[in-house]
């Protein structure tokens, strides 16, 4: 159990949700026994500066917030050695803590984190020509760049259906592109007309979309998803209903590869978003980061998120990781 918790709050996740949270996730910490300093975010800087205080502190670093908040800190803690992150869900889409199996209530999230249940969990790299930003989830640009604009534009009341409102918003303009991808550089290059690329270290996004099911965190690799050019109708009614189960990428217009380094161009400007937020310019390379923090988890039934426990329960040992489609 961990001795100190400093709970590290954006109050205006979730359109305010992590600030009405954060007093019942405060108090949930402390009925466990455990030492809790609260902070509230101004900016990403600031959380940046709270999150490595904490850590050269020995304090176990809790976010309340959404994916974009605990992607930053993951990025700030993976230079610190012996860090630990925790995540109390607080945002519109939680992405990460719903793939790991972290519960949207804050009294059920606290007791994962009192339980003191460790593991290290990969991120991905994005390294563009103005620097390099870690992140939780999955890094895309194209048609997502567009639909995440949108919105992170959009009124809170929206909630979690913001996501699906901004990729409705985004296809009504939308006019394909070509897309120059590179595995594993120099490797395998694919170019292709199409909406989007996105390099996976997790499976899910934008609110419950399982963009990347056959995503791990723990394999050292990205999942790298293209989404090749078809009609707005086809869009509409073969890949937006498959997206939230996953099996959109049964259809042939999606291409799958794993791959631990993507190279990405495009013929026209794209922003990459990660976890939600704005995260690099095309043209851009996207790695995986294996085992890069250490994260307060559940633990991991069958259909988890992680290739050992999902082998584990199969009875099997589990695979070398090796690059390519």
């Amino acid at each position: 159990m961990p001795a100190a918790v400093c709970l590290i709050v954006n109050p205006a996740a979730g359109g305010g949700r992590a600030a009405r949270v954060a007093p019942a996730a405060h108090a949930a910490l402390e009925a466990h026994g455990l030492e809790v300093r609260r902070e509230d975010t101004r900016d990403l800087a600031h959380a940046r500066e709270l999150a490595a205080g904490a850590a050269a502190r020995g304090e176990h670093v809790v976010v309340l917030s959404g994916d974009g908040l605990v992607g930053v800190v993951a990025d700030q803690l993976r230079s610190v050695p012996g860090a630990v992150l925790g995540v109390i869900p607080g945002g519109r889409g939680n992405d990460l803590a719903r793939v790991l199996g972290i519960p949207d209530e804050a009294a059920a999230a606290a007791a994962i984190v009192a339980a003191g249940r460790t593991r290290p969990v990969d991120l991905g790299l994005v390294e563009d020509a103005a620097g390099s930003r870690a992140f939780v989830g999955i890094a895309s640009a194209g048609f997502d760049s567009e639909a995440n604009r949108i919105a992170n534009e959009a009124p809170s009341w929206l909630g979690g259906l913001v996501y699906a409102y901004g990729a409705l918003r985004a296809l009504a303009a939308w006019q394909p592109v070509r897309f120059e991808i590179e595995l594993d550089p120099p490797g395998e290059r694919h170019s292709f007309l199409g909406y989007s690329v996105g390099a996976a270290n997790s499976k899910a996004y934008g609110g419950g979309m399982r963009a990347a099911p056959g995503a791990m965190l723990d394999d050292g690799l990205l999942e790298i998803v293209a989404l090749e050019s078809i009609g707005k109708a086809a869009f509409l009614t073969r890949i937006m209903p498959k997206v939230f189960k996953g099996t959109h990428v049964q259809e042939p217009c999606v291409k799958v590869f794993k791959a631990t380094e993507i190279a990405l161009s495009c013929e026209r400007p794209f922003t990459m978003y990660a976890d939600g937020d704005p995260i690099g310019e095309l043209p851009l390379r996207v790695r995986a980061l294996p085992g890069a923090v250490t994260m307060l988890l559940p633990d991991q039934g069958p259909g988890s998120a992680f290739a050992a426990r999902a082998a584990a329960a199969a009875g099997q040992a589990p695979e070398a990781t090796a690059p390519g489609p």
